[in-house]
């Protein structure tokens, strides 16, 4: 008896709905029922030829056989279409008339009684209300023990006899009839939850899809905007100086300016190609942290003519996922005092922090360890309405996804100060020592 379900999560109308698990669940009834069709006839064909091998009188042969017949057209044209279409109104039109026939013909003859094998299961088969069933059940059992003690005028040994044999046969139908109905149910039942599994699997791979999309644009445009376009200001500020000098007629400036130019130009294109292959940031390319800043804060000095003093210490435990954080946030930092600040000096520190308490605890070391990455300038400091740009915005996301926060304030008398905290991670050795080196490249 194949269960009803309920109603089946709606089909991707880009997938073969035969693919589906509760598809080819009723793909495999349809299989299925044609060998219902098969038992079917043959149990009838036997009944039959044993009726006609039993030397039956012809009068009760003729009507057994009758009975027989008006089974085989009841299901050919009733039991058959209600097996494959679960339209109930022509299942228990069916059976009802499969019970009649079936005790005319036991009446008839014992042997009549061969037709139960079919019954029975044709009644658990077609039925998909399980009190329908044992209605038919019941009513199937009294009808043919009251048709086995008809020859002997309903006696009351006849019925004592035929009553347990029939008896036997009902519970047995029932039992066998609730647990196929059972495991059916919980095939189908099965088969909708692999359906619904798998579409929120499909949704929910393009749900990834589309947010590792939008990250990768977002990763691309923090990388471009701290690189290719920060090069770029810097080859049109420098192209703008030199013009100036050339109108000045200072020939030997223009022409620094202008080597200027070819090497951010030159940087920027290698920057360019590094991002296209996927390789570390050229600064950190066969360099250190350490090293990576000092040639940050060289070029930096050159363009902009503000002093520069590094205060840079070597932090042991760093990955190179923490450096490129680190050199991105130091770069963010000073093309935004360029920009903005309209300073005179700039001081950045790189160093080793202790117990700040700012970054995620679950990301610091046991011994409490963090990096701090300092960026103060005495420029004109943020004036009132500041709203934060795009390139401020990427280096909060880009620290956070580390684990570390971004600080910017005013300082006192003039200036910003931009503080960068990251846990120096648990995973990396903690025991190298440190080697502070204050490296001043011009005194403020």
């Amino acid at each position: 008896m194949p269960p009803s379900p309920g109603p089946a999560p709606d089909p991707d109308p880009a997938l073969d709905p035969g693919s589906s698990a509760l598809g080819r669940f009723e793909g495999s009834w349809d299989r299925v029922v044609v060998w219902w069709d098969v038992g079917f006839y043959v149990v009838v064909a036997l009944c039959a030829l044993a009726l006609v091998s039993a030397g039956v009188e012809p009068d009760r042969l003729a009507l057994a056989l009758g009975a027989i017949g008006v089974i085989l057209l009841a299901y050919t044209f009733l039991g058959r279409r209600a097996a494959r279409n679960r339209d109930q109104r022509l299942a228990v039109a069916y059976l009802l008339t499969l019970i009649v026939a079936t005790d005319v013909a036991v009446v008839q003859n014992p042997l009549g009684t061969f037709l139960l094998f079919v019954a029975f299961t044709q009644i658990w088969m077609l039925s998909e209300y399980r009190w329908v069933s044992l209605t038919l059940s019941v009513l199937l059992a009294v009808g043919t023990t009251l048709a086995l003690t008809a020859a002997s005028g309903f006696s009351r040994e006849a019925l004592t006899r035929a009553a347990p044999q029939i008896g036997v046969g009902l519970v047995f139908s029932i039992l066998l009839g609730t647990w196929v109905g059972q495991a059916m149910l919980q095939t189908a039942r099965h088969a909708q939850l692999v359906d619904e599994l798998n579409a929120t699997q499909a949704e929910l791979g393009t749900v990834h899809h589309a947010a590792g999309v939008a990250a990768e644009r977002e990763r691309m445009a923090r990388e471009i905007h701290d690189t290719l376009a920060q090069g770029f200001t810097s080859v049109v500020m420098l192209a703008q100086a030199a013009n100036a000098d050339l109108d000045r007629d200072d020939v030997g400036a223009a022409r620094d300016r202008l080597a200027l130019v070819e090497a951010t130009a030159r940087d920027n294109l290698a920057e360019a190609r590094s991002l296209v292959t996927a390789f570390a940031p050229l600064p950190l390319q066969g360099a250190t942290l350490v090293e990576a800043i000092e040639r940050l804060a060289a070029r930096f000095e050159d363009e902009s003519g503000v002093a520069v003093t590094l205060r840079l210490s070597a932090v042991p435990g760093l990955g190179s996922a923490e450096d490129v954080v680190l050199l991105r946030s130091a770069q963010e930092a000073l093309a935004n005092v360029r920009r903005h600040a309209a300073a005179r000096s700039v001081v950045v520190s790189l160093g080793p922090g202790e117990g700040v308490g700012t970054v995620r605890s679950e990301d610091v070391r046991p011994d409490g360890t963090t990096v701090v990455l300092d960026v103060a300038d005495d420029g004109q400091g943020l004036g009132p309405g500041i709203v934060e740009g795009f390139g401020l915005r990427g280096m909060r996301e880009r620290v956070a996804a580390s684990g570390g926060t971004v600080s910017v304030a005013s300082v006192p008398g003039g200036g910003t100060h931009v503080r960068v905290e990251l846990p120096v991670p648990a995973d990396h050795p903690a025991d190298a020592p440190t080697h502070p080196a204050l490296l001043p490249r011009s005194q403020p």
